[in-house]
């Protein structure tokens, strides 16, 4: 008979941030395991809170299901001996499958004859395989673990209680010292402990005791409490998302409520208010018409009892926090930005890279020589705010909310009587701040925070600072897809491998030892990250690599490339074409003097001297056609030259006995094969007219 399985793990307050990820591991590898051995069931779900990670599956069936299976022995010359009997390896291969030789059946594979038995696995029961689970608990990875008393397990928090059961009855096992059971905890401060008589008992026993299991029900309890706010206080709340989810996993029972600050708090930027209250206390801002109130809305882990004395207590340290603000942000006015810069000058960067300083200096370079590379206006303003863009990390203000670097350097730039170019491209240069994030507005942001991005990403891997697998502590994959962005989105002809041969000249005229391989690295790093952008837009991973390995170049153009080849990789009338060109790449490896010029004196045949004025008449046209990024005429070109590629190949034998002709022919080859992987490396990509 079928039976339910919950599996809950009890744990002290679990940091907001690790939950979602914590319970979507606990459902796949639940529905993984199950599948694994054979177990089938009719659904299976996960809760979550700040104290369990669970899930409940319903109609477990009582036993694995039982297969029968081909197993494959050597083959039937080593199996047999002259004789016709059975070796010992025959005798051995069918032992160890639990059989004898009177089971063994022949079977033929490419035309060597091999002997099988089949064996039959009976299913065991699901009970005797449930203790399994506990695999599946340790096995559970966070962002950052810990040890407790003299436990070996690392675990984000301590494990204080586990139920396990199947049906009515405890699946037995234990971690760190805890045993499983049938018993869980309610509310921490509104309930007990709870005895769960079967597994179906669980969300509504919890929904009983101040516990709401289900994540995304306490999401949507705490949207309709703020939208009731709203409907009764004539006001809006602005819900970021992810400022909800972390909400929704700081709480087992939400309640939400409304309170208040001083009128007077509102001189302050509205950046600052918002921060103090989203980022510090995990308020929601309130607004009228797009106007911050003197209000707040927070979230209680808790019913509404005696709520008048919470909101006293959130408006006495949202109080506290505001008047540290206004403070810092009035002593900070009292300076200037010669003062924040001067302090730069003894603050390190990074301990191979210098001081903030020497950052800010290559950075004006780096901004410098690009804004002349795109024969930019707007050169002075990216200078100067290339120059002061760091100062507001020595602000008072920055130091207590680094949440508002950047932000608080445009408010102060422009306080201190900077331009609003200046003043905003110091905001903008730190974006964008995901990796699909605002961009830049400005061309003097987006120039800035490019130079900026473009320091750090050369500056850290000329030292060894490469990203490994998830450690990435200085954001240099974020950034370079930055860049990328931000070329794409301004359309400049700026190639990427300029941007890194200037970068790494910046940093060895600054005196800094840069790696040998350095460059080789960071054409491999945004290589990586041009990538996955071009996975974003559906780019199949062949055309990638034909775009990318050999040189990214200018990025806007190399999507649009990447965009063109996705399409003649499914059209039939581009088959002839791409053969033909591929045809041309597939004989390169065989120049061995790069260097030569085909010789027109040498040329033999009709088809042959067509070969060669069609790729010299295409040259020019070509060439034209990428100085304008006009991927598709320039493939065009390229795609025309089919019929005599074909006619070339066809009637004349390019690897002649004939030394001089030969070499003549085979730089014919070389010349039009630089033109096309100008373009892209055909030979990567798995046509699909071919399939």
């Amino acid at each position: 008979m079928a039976q339910d399985v919950l599996i809950e793990i009890g744990l002290e307050e679990l940091p907001a941030r690790f939950i979602d990820d914590a319970e979507a591991q606990v459902l796949d590898k639940t529905i993984k395991w199950l599948d694994e051995q054979r177990i089938s069931y009719s659904s299976a779900v996960s809760f979550s809170t700040p104290r369990r990670l669970a899930v409940l599956i319903e109609e477990v069936a009582e036993n694995q299901v039982s297969i029968e299976e081909e197993a494959k022995g050597p083959a039937l010359k080593i199996a047999k001996d002259d004789e016709g009997n059975w070796t010992k390896a025959a005798e051995g291969f069918t032992r160890g499958q639990g059989k004898t030789t009177d089971d063994i059946y022949i079977k033929e594979i490419k035309g060597t004859s091999y002997i099988y038995v089949k064996k039959f696995i009976e299913g065991k029961t699901v009970q005797s395989l449930l203790p399994e689970f506990k695999d599946i608990i340790e096995s559970i990875t966070f962002g950052k673990n810990m040890r407790w008393a003299n436990e070996t397990l690392r675990y984000a928090r301590p494990i204080r209680w586990l139920v396990a059961l199947y049906g009515n009855k405890v699946i037995p096992f234990e971690i760190a010292h805890v045993k499983t059971s049938n018993f869980t905890y309610g509310h921490r401060f509104l309930s007990d402990k709870l005895t769960i008589g079967e597994p179906k008992q669980y969300e509504q026993l919890l929904n009983e005791n101040y516990v709401i299991a289900n994540a995304e029900k306490r999401k949507e309890k705490i949207v309709e409490q703020l939208d009731t706010l709203q409907t009764k206080n004539g006001f809006q709340i602005p819900v970021d998302t992810e400022l909800l989810n972390e909400v929704k996993n700081l709480v087992e029972y939400p309640t939400a409520f409304v309170g208040s600050f001083a009128d007077s708090f509102l001189a302050l930027p509205k950046e600052v208010l918002i921060t103090s209250m989203a980022e510090h206390q995990r308020y929601f801002p309130v607004e009228r018409d797009g106007e911050l109130l003197p209000k707040f809305v927070g979230v209680r882990n808790g019913d509404d009892y005696e709520l008048e004395t919470v909101i006293r207590g959130n408006e006495k340290v949202l109080r506290a926090r505001l008047a540290d603000a206004e403070f810092f942000f009035e002593e900070d006015k009292k300076l200037s930005i010669d003062f924040f810069q001067e302090k730069l000058t003894r603050v390190v960067f990074q301990e191979k890279l210098g001081t903030y300083t020497d950052k800010v200096n290559r950075v004006k370079k780096i901004a410098s020589h690009l804004a002349e590379e795109l024969a930019l206006k707007d050169g002075k303003e990216i200078a100067r705010a290339a120059e002061i863009s760091k100062f507001d990390l020595m602000t008072n203000m920055v130091n207590e909310f680094t949440e508002l670097q950047g932000v608080m350097g445009e408010k102060y730039a422009a306080y201190f009587g900077e331009t609003k170019e200046v003043s905003q491209a110091i905001r903008e240069h730190y974006l964008p701040k995901q990796s699909h994030g605002e961009l830049p507005a400005t061309t003097v942001g987006a120039v800035l925070s490019i130079a900026d991005k473009m320091d750090t990403i050369a500056g850290c891997i000329s030292v060894g600072l490469i990203p490994s697998g998830s450690q990435d502590p200085y954001g240099l994959r974020r950034q370079a897809t930055g860049i990328l962005r931000i070329l794409q989105d301004q359309h400049w002809d700026v190639t990427v491998e300029s941007l890194i041969n200037y970068t790494l000249s910046v940093l060895a005229d600054a005196g800094l030892t840069v790696n040998a391989s350095a460059n080789a690295d960071l054409r491999t790093f945004f290589g990586s990250r041009a990538a996955y952008l071009l996975r974003e837009e559906n780019v199949e991973s062949d055309i990638i690599h034909a775009i990318t390995d050999n040189q990214l170049g200018v990025f806007h153009f190399a999507v649009d490339k990447a965009h063109v080849l996705s399409v003649k990789k499914a059209d039939e009338a581009f088959k002839n074409s791409q053969e033909a060109l591929v045809r041309v790449l597939n004989l390169e490896n065989k120049v061995e003097d790069k260097n030569h010029e085909a010789d027109a004196a040498l040329i033999q045949t009709e088809s042959e001297q067509a070969f060669y004025d069609a790729v010299k008449s295409v040259k020019s046209n070509y060439a034209a056609h990428l100085e304008a990024q006009n991927s598709e005429a320039a493939l065009q070109l390229l795609a025309d030259l089919a019929d005599n590629i074909h006619a070339f190949f066809d009637h004349n034998m390019i690897m002649d006995d004939n030394e001089e002709v030969r070499k003549n022919r085979l730089s014919m080859i070389h010349e039009l094969s630089m033109l096309i992987l100008q373009y892209a490396d055909l030979r990567k990509i798995a046509w699909k007219q071919h399939a």
